[in-house]
């Protein structure tokens, strides 16, 4: 795929109209947001979909087309594709009750077979085959086998961890010098959630009619302690990390007021970056977007007071 510079032409058909599942959420917003400003895609040319319409006032004010789409609910779902030409599946966030969401997402394949969508976009996660680690892992690969069967051409962007995710733990982390993880010298590229929408809005408008996954990383990967590292020299604050079993790690996030049910899936991550799983460095968001992506280091910078405190 050939790499393209913000506001430059895509390969899109003039005719092709564009869909994005879970547009309130801050991914599906970044995707609109370069689909509008970096891409110029014509507003009518593009439909948001939400559960709640109203969420997203400020996109029709721009011209988007807003549709209300219930991942429960076929019916609606069919409703809701019906003109899209290329449709982007963003993940839902439903972890409370296993199983549920790969049925959204299986509902949503089938609605966009009945709608009769040409091209099948997904955000999953890097290696998602079973004997990952991570608890909800099934939930992609799962969702992966169900494009495949559906014989619409497809792109699957495999995202990797955010930068974003790290504000889960370094807050804490820096408060109290001490970082817990069960994660060893596991590594981890992780990538900026806006070069990742950058990304996935340059493969929504690319008109390519092959199916292709990719890999979704930020340009080095590193380990709890070298990142510990680099939030000392942003931060001027020591941080000890501290490495722990599954187990204990599971037993200390609870015990600091993560729910129950949340804990091993927060350690499953640690888990997975422990394998190896997790540790790859790819291209794939420079090839598509045809910038470079956010390093680590200018994350923890430009966010130096948030992390802080």
């Amino acid at each position: 795929m050939s790499t393209r510079r913000s506001g430059a032409t895509t390969g899109l058909p003039m005719t092709d109209t564009l869909l994005v599942t879970g547009a309130s959420g801050q991914l599906g917003r970044g995707v609109i947001h370069h689909l509008l400003d970096t891409l110029k895609v014509p507003p009518a040319r593009i439909i948001a979909t939400t559960r709640n319409p109203e969420n997203l006032a400020e996109l029709a004010a721009r011209g988007v087309i807003i549709r209300q789409a219930d991942f429960d609910d076929i019916a609606s779902l069919v409703e809701a594709f019906k003109g899209a030409d290329r449709v982007l599946i963003i993940s839902t966030d439903e972890l409370a009750l296993q199983g549920k969401r790969l049925k959204q997402h299986q509902t949503a394949v089938a609605a966009a077979k009945t709608a009769g969508v040409s091209h099948l976009l997904y955000t999953s996660m890097p290696n998602p085959e079973p004997g990952s680690p991570v608890l909800f892992a099934g939930d992609h690969y799962g969702t992966e086998q169900a494009i495949k069967a559906s014989g619409i051409p497809y792109t699957i962007f495999r995202n990797g961890w955010y930068q974003e995710d790290l504000f889960l733990s370094l807050p804490h982390a820096i408060a109290s010098g001490r970082w817990y993880t069960a994660a060893a010298d596991g590594r981890i590229a992780h990538g900026a959630r806006d070069d990742m929408a950058a990304a996935i809005a340059a493969g929504l408008t690319s008109g390519a009619t092959e199916s292709t996954t990719y890999t979704l990383t930020g340009p080095q990967a590193h380990t709890v302690a070298e990142i510990a590292s680099l939030v000392t020299d942003v931060t001027g604050k020591p941080i000890e990390v501290v490495q722990l079993s599954d187990e204990a790690l599971t037993e200390g996030l609870k015990a600091a007021g993560v729910p129950e049910g949340f804990a091993p899936i927060v350690t499953s991550f640690d888990t997975n970056t422990r394998s190896g799983r997790i540790g790859m460095v790819t291209d794939a968001i420079e090839t598509l977007s045809g910038r470079k992506p956010q390093s680590l280091k200018q994350f923890l910078e430009a966010n130096k007071a948030a992390l802080a405190g």
